[in-house]
């Protein structure tokens, strides 16, 4: 009996046992010959199945590629003559997997096309390429949800729970984490501000009860380390060490970034109450005598906490009491009024003196003062107002415009109290004719 020999697998470009040849022009207009099998073709293409079905369609298929797609036609035809098991090993790169998976949906080949899929899914993508990737997948249907659900919106439970973990771990608040160096914690920090970035969720998530009750936990937190550090400085004030500067540095750091997120989650005020009640114990160790020249790095860090505290009082986004008010500007007025000048003083003696108050800095607590300041009664502006033009340092902050718009609403005032009593007289001088 005769043995039936055993076939020979077909190689792309084998002319010998070639019965099509696939003809891809490049960019050039010039085609490049892939001498293929029907056989191969139909198995694994539901296209080429169709098209070799039709007696008219010859033994010459012909591809326009573009510049952009002509490597992944060539890889994709590569890839029809490889058995199931090494697609996978045979994609190499999130562009290449792609580019081949468009090519594989036009030309219906569901092995190559769950291959892009598997590979796409399990390995990282860059942001650049997300937008690639999904379009390539868009109309695929139910086959392309494992991509899919990598970049799905997460359910608000799900979005919740990360958040607090986000908030616990950029405050230390977690009980169960271990110490957290500072770039992991400070990245948490940045993470959080992206997270509350405009989202329809996001107010979903910041009025949840829990999630605030972390943030506040978060809060108090920070400013306990802060007095306790601050309290600190005088007690051994020749022991302290660049460590315990850099520390105290970084809570003020850490309060800094809190202002930035409470607002959004409506609890500033609650960062605006503590920073009112512990000013004259702050204020009380940063002027002692000890540390008249030293530490410039907090105080210029207290200055730019309080000029978020003077921002949201200022311009109405946190509501106080007038005494309130009152009690944030006669604290805090005075000290940067002093500072300003000795910080220009230094480094107009060293130009590399890194503590300055930059112009922004200066313009935003300028206007929150004035801001401040005319929102309060007339007799604590008119009392405010004349201890600044009795100070040696008038030129920082500028109040003139809060002086002029006083001298203007007091005229006003007295102008508006004279027509007043001047009806009243006219009116009882009616009377007493009648």
């Amino acid at each position: 009996m005769e043995k039936t020999g055993v076939a020979k697998p077909c190689r792309l470009g084998d002319q010998s046992t070639s019965d099509i040849t696939v003809h891809l022009r490049n960019s050039d207009g010039r085609p490049e010959i892939f001498y293929s099998h029907s056989s191969i073709l139909v198995k694994k293409s539901k296209f080429f199945a169709h098209w070799c079905s039709n007696p008219d369609s010859g033994t010459c298929f012909e591809i326009h590629c573009s510049e952009y797609n002509y490597d992944h036609h060539v890889n994709f035809l590569r890839l029809l003559y490889l058995p199931a098991h090494l697609l996978l090993d045979s994609l190499e790169s999130v562009k290449s997997a792609v580019g081949i998976l468009e090519v594989s949906v036009a030309f219906s080949c569901e092995e190559i096309t769950r291959s892009c899929i598997q590979y796409l899914e399990a390995v990282p993508w860059e942001d650049k390429e997300e937008e690639e990737i999904l379009k390539a997948v868009s109309q695929l249907g139910p086959i392309a949800m494992p991509i899919i659900s990598r970049i799905q919106p997460v359910d608000i439970r799900a979005t919740k729970n990360v958040f607090v973990s986000a908030i616990r771990f950029a405050t230390s608040t977690g009980g169960l984490f271990p110490p957290f160096g500072d770039e992991l914690r400070l990245s948490a920090q940045e993470q959080v501000e992206y997270m509350l970035g405009e989202d329809e969720d996001t107010p979903l998530v910041t009025a949840d009860d829990e999630v605030k009750s972390v943030v506040r936990m978060g809060l108090s937190k920070i400013f306990s380390s802060f007095e306790k550090q601050l309290s600190s400085l005088l007690l051994d004030f020749d022991l302290v060490s660049e460590a315990a500067d850099a520390k105290i540095l970084q809570t003020l750091s850490d309060l800094q970034w809190m202002c930035n997120i409470l607002p959004k989650m409506d609890l500033m005020k609650e960062f605006v109450s503590n920073w009112v009640d512990i000013s004259g114990k702050v204020l009380g160790v940063t002027e002692d005598n000890k540390l008249d020249y030293v530490m410039w790095g907090l105080k210029i860090k207290l200055i730019e906490v309080t000029g978020k505290v003077l921002e949201a009082v200022g311009y109405g986004n946190v509501i106080l009491s007038t005494p309130c008010r009152v009690r944030l500007l006669n604290t805090w007025l005075p000290y940067i009024r002093k500072l300003k000048p000795l910080l220009d003083m230094k480094y107009d003696e060293d130009s590399t003196f890194p503590y300055k108050m930059d112009e922004d800095l200066c313009q935003s607590i300028e206007g929150a003062i004035v801001s401040l300041i005319l929102a309060l009664p007339s007799n604590d502006q008119a009392d405010i107002l004349a201890d600044w033009m009795k100070a040696d340092q008038v030129r920082y902050p500028d109040l003139s415009e809060a002086f002029e718009v006083w001298c203007y609403r007091t005229k006003s005032a007295k102008r508006r109290l004279v027509e007043g009593l001047d009806k009243v007289g006219n009116a009882s001088a009616f009377d007493l004719s009648i």
